[in-house]
């Protein structure tokens, strides 16, 4: 072989390393599921159903109960189940690559730090934390120790929400003059969310969440608080003595639109999202659920009626694969831990509003 022939393979073998380079992993992305309650089991069954992520470690304070039953299911090894005094081992598990938290939200702040100074990514339910400082911390221990940090914002990963922003940003309903959502469920005595030093405030952070962060994604402004109220009609009621049964609030964006939200955790009411503007509506409900949801309106392009066809837990699946593509080829998740406190500083002013403290 002459020099110039050893030069030109050198070149192509370089070209071949750099594109070997530039070829996304096909490896599912290992997750530690930490807090295996009902959110957890329904993010584990996500990952079952995909090609992108997977269960290869746990982490619960039942290590006896809820370890066999969930690593028989997942296929995790014994020396995969971690316990929270044990989670720092995580560090020395190369299969674990990320975490899912899905603990309650007091506890997101300690265990996101503590997954990045792992060197862990972090996946974590929605409210990130209790206060906007524990906000701050979690995005500044990821940042520091150069690990991805992303919300679960599920609906923000729903085809169906995508259609209902695109036809709204289109016009297709002209100028959005207003905004109303609502989401409702009962909590039974003895839950977790009732207990504020566990859920640092009450259906705002678990429900009121959802119809204003996706007000946010949909219209891509930041809005500001207008007014709120909280009412616990019954006062008797043992389940309010920490938290409020019920709270609402207004809000007004800076394109003039005008926003009234309400949430309960005493109330059986609809789970909907509606846009009106001045050319058409679109109202979606089911809007919250896991699955169901139904876009419904009438629009200057026609009715519209469009049911999504996905089933639980595929927002979850959506949401696990795009954070495996984000870490895979290091690019920014869709709802990056400033999101999440972006919602957390607005919580706050609500609480304000409505004359209550956070956390």
């Amino acid at each position: 072989m002459n020099r110039r022939e050893f030069s030109k393979l050198s070149a192509l073998t370089l070209a071949a390393t750099q594109m070997r380079a530039q070829v996304p992993s096909t490896k599912p992305l290992g997750f530690a599921a930490v807090g295996l309650g009902t959110i957890s089991n329904i993010f584990m069954s996500a990952c079952a159903k995909s090609d992108k992520a997977k269960i290869v470690g746990l982490v619960t304070g039942h290590p006896a109960e809820k370890g066999p039953r969930y690593s028989t299911m997942y296929n995790v090894p014994q020396n995969s189940i971690y316990t929270y005094d044990t989670y720092n081992k995580i560090r020395d598990n190369k299969a674990i690559e990320a975490v899912y938290i899905g603990l309650p939200n007091s506890m997101h702040m300690e265990y996101t730090v503590r997954a990045a100074e792992a060197g862990k990514h972090v996946l974590c339910e929605k409210p990130m934390a209790i206060s906007s400082a524990e906000g701050r911390k979690m995005i500044d221990a990821c940042k520091h120790a150069k690990v991805k940090l992303m919300i679960a914002y599920r609906i923000q990963y729903e085809p169906l929400f995508a259609e209902m922003k695109r036809r709204i940003n289109s016009g297709e309903i002209g100028k959005v003059q207003s905004i109303e959502g609502g989401f409702y469920g009962n909590q039974p005595l003895g839950a977790w969310r009732l207990d504020k030093a566990l859920a640092g405030g009450g259906p705002l952070m678990d429900l009121g969440i959802y119809p204003m962060n996706t007000s946010r994604y949909i219209l891509g402004e930041e809005p500001t608080v207008t007014s709120a109220v909280t009412s616990t009609p019954d006062a008797s009621d043992p389940r309010f003595a920490q938290v409020e049964e019920t709270i609402k609030w207004t809000m007004k964006f800076p394109n003039g639109a005008t926003a009234s939200y309400g949430c309960s955790y005493g109330e059986r009411g609809p789970s909907a999202f509606t846009f009106v503007g001045d050319k058409g509506t679109l109202t979606m409900q089911p809007a919250f659920n896991y699955s169901g949801a139904h876009l419904r309106g009438q629009t200057s392009a026609g009715p519209v009626d469009e049911p999504s066809t996905g089933q639980q837990p595929y927002q979850f699946v959506l949401e696990a694969d795009h954070f495996a593509d984000c870490v895979r080829n290091n690019k920014e998740p869709r709802t990056p831990g400033e999101e999440g406190l972006k919602d957390m500083l607005l919580m706050e002013s609500i609480y304000k509003a409505a004359g209550h403290s956070i956390a």
